[in-house]
């Protein structure tokens, strides 16, 4: 969000962003099919016509937040080598970022983007630019190190940390509700997958 100085611009994007953040928990859980802008105003507690003031429609917005989910899914990968600490450090530091809500809203939206009917072309194009596989790319250089320095069990890289994305994304997408912030608190038993 661009800061501003001028108080109408400020309200304006403040507006902006929290429609973008209430659009981004409705589609994650109810795709875009299933999402009415009735439904994003309510979560954001405001007029659907307000909504429409920032938005023209669903499809823009969901367009627009497929995009910055795939760009902060691409910077939270790029990142990890700069986090502080040994390998297994940095990838309890990533588990904890990928289920914390926003990225796990971020996730559920593209799949929602990759599977569903009715995404705008945009969007699909957007998605399809995105390689999973290039996330694994980045960290296989940063499992190996942990295997060297035995934070990691033995195996081949790829085929350990597809079991844990695994695990971790098909613990964003279960349905079951087990409190804010559980597997948050659960880093350490899921860390025990690469170790």
């Amino acid at each position: 969000m661009t800061q501003t100085n001028n108080p109408a611009e400020r309200n304006y994007d403040e507006r902006r962003e929290q429609i973008k953040k209430a659009a981004l928990k409705v589609f994650a859980g109810r795709g875009i099919a299933g999402t009415k802008i009735s439904m994003i105003a309510a979560e954001a507690g405001i007029s659907q016509g307000l909504t429409y003031r920032y938005f023209q429609s669903k499809e823009e917005l969901f367009t627009l937040l497929v995009q910055e989910a795939i760009d902060e899914a691409q910077t939270a990968i790029r990142n990890v080598p700069l986090l502080p600490g040994t390998p297994l450090e940095q990838f309890k530091e990533l588990t904890r970022n990928m289920l914390d809500d926003t990225h796990k809203h971020y996730f559920l939206l593209i799949q929602h983007a990759q599977t569903s009917e009715g995404v705008p072309e945009q969007a699909k194009r957007a998605v399809s630019r995105y390689h999973p596989q290039d996330t694994m790319d980045l960290l296989v250089p940063i499992f190996v190190k942990g295997q060297e320095l035995g934070e990691f069990g033995e195996g081949d890289p790829r085929q350990l940390l597809f079991l844990y994305f695994s695990v971790v994304t098909g613990l964003m997408i279960q349905e079951i509700h087990v409190g804010d912030g559980y597997w948050q608190r659960e880093v350490d038993r899921l860390i025990k997958l690469l170790t």
